[in-house]
């Protein structure tokens, strides 16, 4: 059973969740950015354990767009969980982040601390922490790759996207690289993201200042309740190696590493990535 739902954040705007499952709930924040939380699916099948509260961001699926761009920003994502929060009438609630959306899932707990259960950071971007993958971390993933068929049409489509193509098709093009089989049910994720994405509240969300990795560094160092970050072996956006240094920030902090599988591995192996976060969860 899935239902959506509607509430009105701290600025008039209107933003939809949907629920799905039953049990305690567990607030899902979906990445992209800028993209609508329906690639998210069931992610593989733990709704079979918690109520997953799946929020669509402010200006992406079934939210509206706000009054004021500047609102699309990481640290002001921020503000909308706390309302979320507190339209469910929860005291504390459990957070799960994935990609960019683990950049407004950290903010939310360096913000609202006492808020916070537990925290799941499922292949996280890094940008917020200042741990964003090197080019060196580039050339080894992409040496790895280079006998792949689609290898050309995906590494020319990264390159204009470093040109200034900002088009979703190109995105797409680019998308076998966040998988590690880019198989028919990869495939057509992947093309979900046509109608899923919207460059302008992408844009919005890095926008200047949103940013401060400093001061976010130092508000996780002092984030005590238990946090799991789940890395991938064939994730170029969250290398394993600079997701146990964003482990180092935490003082009670599990990390897992799913090896053989991308970016998006509830789409590749639902099975592990349902066992090691329900599991974490009812620790």
């Amino acid at each position: 059973m899935c239902s959506m739902a509607r509430f009105t954040s701290f600025d008039g705007t209107e933003l939809a969740y949907r629920e799905a499952g039953e049990g305690a709930p567990l607030v899902v924040l979906a990445g992209g950015p800028g993209r609508s939380s329906g690639y998210l699916e069931n992610l593989g099948g733990l709704d079979a354990h918690r109520r997953l509260v799946v929020l669509d961001n402010r200006g992406t699926g079934e939210s509206a767009e706000p009054a004021d761009p500047f609102t699309y920003r990481r640290d002001m994502l921020v503000r909308d969980v706390e309302m979320l929060r507190r339209h469910l009438g929860l005291d504390v609630v459990d957070v799960l982040g994935h990609s960019a959306g683990a950049g407004i899932a950290m903010g939310y707990a360096a913000d609202f601390p006492d808020r916070v259960g537990k925290l799941v950071l499922l292949t996280p971007a890094l940008r917020s922490v200042g741990l964003s993958p090197e080019q060196s971390d580039w050339d080894t993933f992409l040496a790895a790759r280079a006998d792949e068929p689609w290898f050309e049409s995906a590494t020319t489509a990264l390159q204009r996207t470093a040109a200034g193509d900002t088009s979703v098709e190109n995105r797409v093009a680019a998308s076998p690289l966040l998988y590690a089989r880019w198989d028919g049910r990869a495939q057509a994720h992947a093309n979900a993201e046509l109608g899923q994405w919207k460059y302008h509240v992408a844009l919005g969300y890095n926008a200047e200042g949103a940013f401060v990795p400093g001061v976010l560094r130092r508000a996780l160092a002092d984030f005590d309740h238990p946090v799991l970050i789940y890395a991938c072996g064939e994730d170029p956006i969250s290398p394993v190696r600079r997701c146990a240094e964003l482990a180092e920030l935490f003082p009670d902090v599990t990390m897992y590493v799913h090896e053989g599988v991308g970016h998006y591995p509830w789409v590749e192996e639902p099975g592990p990535v349902v066992k090691r976060i329900a599991t974490f969860l009812d620790a």
